[in-house]
């Protein structure tokens, strides 16, 4: 009897103090805000649009209620490739998007979201967190923006895209009309190919019409949710240019630094939260996805040795070209190659060591 009752006062000791660290922990006096935030994907891509409204709630809770962000999908604000003006101008508090969508501003952004022969998901969080690129890029990139960023969600490795007919070759590419932004459709152009930026919900309707003839955006989950298969049957792998594509919590700097500091460690935390929770997301939503789509006759189509190497060979020339041009990139290429080749040494012995023989079976999948 008596050590019953011990273990029962223990354990409603145990969870009153849980329940206490757990308790918001702000101050009354501390002030309530209501922010928005303006994103650029529409509701029905869940985890990203999902994962934004889980950022958002979860400052909430972290801030007892008192600092409530209301998310926007793209285009019930501002479209969906304006968040980044929409916030360093003010007309929003905060944004959630991908950089490389703005490198027209400033190239440096690609970094924060994924370059074309880059890092893995892993990778990018290992020089974001550890290896001092979120500081850099604050503090070289961003704030000179008026923002501050933080890494909020990575789709991981993503698809090569969809194209309407086969691209067997590099010959194959010559005047197709594609949608990829960023560097990876920089490097696109050089190959030949007419591209075009759109935001997610546009893609659609044009490639439908035949405004375009092949487009990529993410993955399996997405792209299915987004009915790209409906009009193009060829699922080319791997994008090559977003190996690992982040997608980052944008705040306006000058509202940032004046919040208090309970608040900015609110922010810290629900970002890093919702980066973890959008890659495990992708994760578990992408294999079903996958032979969902081969059911409904879509053809996996790997691209040619060809294309892969002339891409590569572009994508190097170009940095090499940016840092001669651009003191700003130069200075983070450099940085961010040095890291990338450790990463590349690593993941090349122990990952691929590992994946060669237990899951390079997954070759098979794919169609041609």
């Amino acid at each position: 009897m008596e050590r019953r009752r011990f273990l029962q006062t223990a354990t409603a000791g145990a969870l009153a103090g849980a329940g206490a660290v757990a308790a918001p922990w702000v101050h009354a006096q501390e002030p309530r805000l209501r922010w928005r935030m303006a994103t650029s994907w529409p509701e029905s891509l869940e985890p990203l649009f999902g994962g934004a409204s889980h950022f958002c709630q979860r400052v909430g809770e972290l801030t007892g209620g008192r600092f409530e962000i209301r998310p926007y999908a793209g285009g019930e604000l501002v479209g969906g490739l304006q968040v980044l003006d929409a916030v360093r101008s003010g007309t929003v508090e905060t944004g959630h998007t991908a950089s490389y969508y703005y490198t027209g501003t400033a190239q440096s952004l690609a970094f924060d979201t994924a370059v074309p022969f880059g890092m893995t998901a892993r990778m990018q969080n290992a020089w974001l967190y550890q290896g001092g690129g979120r500081e850099l890029m604050n503090e070289r990139v961003f704030r000179p923006l008026g923002i501050v960023a933080f890494p909020a969600g990575n789709t991981g490795t993503q698809m090569g895209g969809w194209f309407r007919e086969e691209v067997p070759d590099l010959a194959a590419l010559q005047g197709l009309r594609m949608r990829i932004p960023g560097l990876g459709g920089e490097i696109m152009q050089r190959l030949g190919v007419s591209v075009q930026t759109l935001a997610a919900a546009e893609i659609y309707p044009a490639l439908e019409r035949g405004v375009i003839d092949a487009t990529e955006f993410v993955g399996p989950w997405d792209d299915e949710r987004l009915g790209f298969w409906e009009v193009a049957k060829n699922y080319y792998y791997p994008s090559w240019w977003e190996p690992g594509a982040m997608v980052s919590v944008y705040v306006n700097a000058e509202r940032y630094d004046a919040l208090p500091e309970r608040y900015r460690q609110a922010i810290t935390a629900a970002a890093a939260e919702t980066n973890v929770r959008i890659t495990s997301d992708y994760d578990q939503r992408n294999p079903p996805a996958v032979r969902r789509l081969r059911e409904n006759g879509v053809r996996f189509r790997r691209f040619s040795d060809d294309i892969m190497a002339a891409a590569e060979r572009e994508a190097y020339a170009l940095y090499e070209e940016l840092a001669e041009d651009d003191a700003q990139w130069r200075e983070i290429y450099g940085e961010w190659k040095a890291f990338r080749d450790l990463q590349y040494e690593w993941f090349g012995l122990a990952e691929q060591g590992y994946a060669r023989f237990a899951y390079g079976r997954g070759e098979v999948m794919g169609d041609g």
